[in-house]
């Protein structure tokens, strides 16, 4: 069954409350460095009145908010306790019907597995407005502190990103299907959130993925605290282990790294800290 459209005021009473109800705003933050905030989501903060902050936010962002805006923090971050998607729905919602220019600032693109779709549908049922600002995803952001790419013409002809998190009960993604894919149609993999599920997704990619496959382990994209990790598919989990590396984590897999492939830890470490 199709979702309604928001309401269209057709009454005096309608109208009457269509301008008193305020906006919500999904603003991505970027993957970390306050820097790659986009002009667009600093104007978009400073006219908030209410902003709600997922966890991955760098505090320093929110230098630019009014100094009489209500900040919220409704953090969200896998293995660690969270603020129920629901609440934070609802939250949206009750302040934007008040009046509110509410913010809901999310870590790199809201778009890009930031739950923005169910709560873009959830405003819409009930009538607000929403407005949406991108940000930089964190695999933009590791990609480019290790000075590669996504796509290139002779390695990778597209990019594929996907969760390593699966929603409870539900069985995720068939990754030995996606290997095939990728393999087949030279495509790079990018897979967030996937530390936890690392050893049964390497041990599923590798039926389709050869062994040596170049792999890319970026933590805290973009931070002073970035650390990253070269290895081969073959030794993901390992590397994982023996680095002590954990969320948030970007696993970059595919043919496109093979000239990092050719580096040492050290020099590829040097890179990201653009000494290179």
């Amino acid at each position: 069954m199709k979702n309604k459209p928001p309401k269209v005021p057709n009454s005096a009473r309608d109208i009457a409350h269509y301008i008193a109800t305020g906006q919500v705003s999904l603003v991505g933050a970027g993957p970390g460095d306050p820097d790659l905030l986009t002009l667009k989501a600093v104007k978009t903060i400073a006219a908030a009145t209410v902003i709600l902050v997922d966890d991955l936010v760098n505090e320093a962002v929110l230098q630019h908010a009014n100094a009489n805006a209500r900040i919220v923090y409704v953090g969200k971050r896998g293995g660690c306790a969270s603020t129920p998607q629901a609440f934070i729905e609802k939250l949206m919602i009750s302040e934007a019907q008040k009046g509110e220019n509410v913010v809901r600032l999310k870590g790199g693109d809201p778009l890009v597995f930031g739950r923005s779709g169910e709560e873009i549908e959830a405003l819409q049922k009930a009538g607000i407005r929403v407005h949406i600002v991108n940000g930089i995803t964190a695999a933009l952001g590791a990609l480019a502190s290790l000075n590669t790419a996504m796509t290139h013409r002779d390695h990778a002809h597209g990019v594929l990103m996907v969760t390593g998190h699966a929603k409870p009960g539900d069985p995720g993604t068939d990754w030995r299907a996606l290997a095939h894919t990728a393999r087949q149609a030279k495509l790079t993999l990018v897979i967030y959130m996937g530390v936890a599920a690392a050893q049964r997704i390497q041990d599923e990619l590798l039926h389709g993925l050869a062994a040596d496959t170049p792999v890319a382990i970026v933590q805290d994209a973009t931070l002073p605290s970035q650390r990253q990790a070269l290895c081969t598919l073959d030794c993901l989990h390992q590397t994982l282990a023996e680095q002590r590396m954990a969320s948030p984590c970007v696993l970059l897999i595919g043919d496109v790294l093979r000239g990092l492939a050719g580096l040492g830890q050290a020099e590829v470490a040097e890179l990201a800290r653009g000494q290179m």
